[in-house]
């Protein structure tokens, strides 16, 4: 029988059949992080009870921390402080792997997971995270779990789970240049919708996916959940075994080998079965940006924001003149050459070693404009000692961002970090909802080197006008 990529690790996993679509699956990798802290443990703490294999857990510290260069173990929030020591308290003592404040491993979980190689294709992992999607560029299947489905997998390393449907998206033909991965994503949410993915997995492929570097896989499936799809893939090929290889946590000689072997076996048969499928023309991508309030308010850097006069019924017409009247932009205005107050690179959708090189690579030579605020924050401590020793901080530095420390940051404004009330932002994270990087922030969603390019000019510009 033909099988999917999402088919063959579910029954892998499968420890009991429930019945009605659900199933008890066993759980190889489990994060925490600042925000849940010492919370997810209260349960073990109460029952006495210890964890079955806490070499199968791990934490960082990334939510609730400040990004502030040269930062020390405090946080600008009582509330970060407060899962911060909780969090590292409760790691020592259950015996679970910490990657704490100062430690180069220390960064953003769905950056460091795939970093350090413990996330590996076939496994089953889970954070109390909606991005943990991003994880699934990995070849693996990877979602965002509640606080007491966590407490449930630190007790028993399993979890109850309702089996989804199958999406398969492709991406057929070639990107033309200046198109980034996450242009990728943006152009799908915004032409499925952002409820597109609502109880499916959703796994991406064509040939446009599998051109893709592992970072660039990691992008797309970081913005499944941004469809509303719980799980999102990317099959494993010789470019994922290559990345792998050598990571700290992975598999090595004869283990690493074996790995293979079975990794090899695992992409979707010729002729899998899939609840529905999607061919997308990845050619017709051009660089994206989003307008409004939600992720599939996104349009080419060449086209116009929507005007509700046109809309095709009182309640879409409605939900845009909500969008732009929080987005302070006219109907049917270009969007090319918005002004911008503030400008981010950084988060678990483009924070990675390749995000900084590319938009490194706008800014040399050039200085940000008079006016904006440029912040950039690598995703984990090793990102940011690779980029240094690179050169790419001095980049930043002598362009005017700011090079800050490896968090969350102002993906989601809690850990201390956000920008002022009516200030435009644009911001290579992952989503724009109201609020999301501070009280009235305006978020514009693009990629690292739109985003450069916009704190150079000072206005939402078409970055192919200042590729080298």
């Amino acid at each position: 029988m033909a099988l999917s990529l999402f088919e063959k690790i579910w029954r892998e996993h499968v420890i009991r059949d429930l019945g009605n679509g659900y199933a008890l699956l066993h759980i190889d990798r489990n994060v925490n992080h600042d925000l849940v802290g010492s919370l997810v443990f209260e349960p073990l703490d109460k029952l006495k009870r210890r964890m079955p294999f806490p070499e199968l857990n791990f934490a960082t510290m990334d939510h609730g921390i400040d990004t502030d260069p040269g930062r020390g173990d405090e946080t600008k929030i009582p509330g970060g402080k407060d899962g911060v020591q909780g969090l590292r308290r409760k790691s020592k003592e259950y015996g679970v792997h910490l990657f704490d404040l100062g430690d180069v491993r220390q960064g953003i979980v769905h950056v460091i997971t795939p970093e350090l190689g413990i996330a590996l294709p076939g496994l089953t992992l889970v954070c109390g995270d909606s991005h943990t999607t991003t994880v699934g560029g990995m070849g693996a299947l990877c979602w965002g779990a509640g606080v007491t489905e966590i407490e449930h997998v630190l007790a028993t390393q399993t979890l109850l789970v309702e089996k989804p449907k199958a999406l398969r998206i492709l991406f057929e033909g070639r990107v033309a240049k200046g198109v980034t991965p996450k242009d990728m994503i943006l152009y799908a949410i915004g032409q499925l919708g952002a409820k597109a993915g609502n109880g499916y997995c959703v796994e991406f492929a064509g040939e446009a996916i599998r051109a893709l570097p592992v970072e660039g896989r990691l992008t797309v499936c970081n913005m499944a959940i941004e469809m509303a799809a719980r799980f999102g893939m990317v099959a494993a090929d010789d470019t994922t075994f290559e990345y792998i290889a050598g990571r700290p946590f992975a598999p090595k000689g004869a283990l690493f080998d074996q790995g293979v072997r079975y990794w090899r076996t695992l992409p979707s048969d010729p002729g899998a079965a899939f609840d529905r499928e999607v061919t997308l023309d990845a050619g017709k991508i051009e660089p994206q940006i989003t307008w409004g309030t939600s992720p599939q308010d996104v349009i080419g850097v060449s086209g116009r924001v929507p005007d509700p006069a046109k809309a095709p019924n009182a309640e879409q017409r409605g939900y845009l003149e909500r969008a732009l009247k929080y987005a302070g932009l006219a109907p049917g205005a270009p969007i090319d050459g918005t002004p911008i107050d503030v400008a981010f690179i950084g988060s678990c959708t483009n924070s990675r070693l390749s995000d900084l090189r590319r938009a490194a690579q706008i800014l040399k030579g050039r200085k940000v404009a008079k006016g904006v605020t440029a912040w950039c924050v690598p995703g984990s401590g090793q990102v940011k000692r690779d980029a240094e020793a690179e050169g790419i901080d001095r980049v930043f530095r002598d362009a005017g961002f700011e090079w800050r420390e490896p968090g969350c940051s102002m993906c989601v404004a809690l850990g201390g970090d956000k920008f002022g009330p009516g200030q435009r932002s644009i911001s290579s994270t992952n989503r724009n909802f109201e609020n999301r990087q501070g009280v009235g922030v305006r978020t514009h969603l693009a990629s690292p080197e739109m985003v450069a390019a916009a704190a150079v000019t000072g206005r939402i510009t078409d970055v192919r006008k200042l590729a080298v």
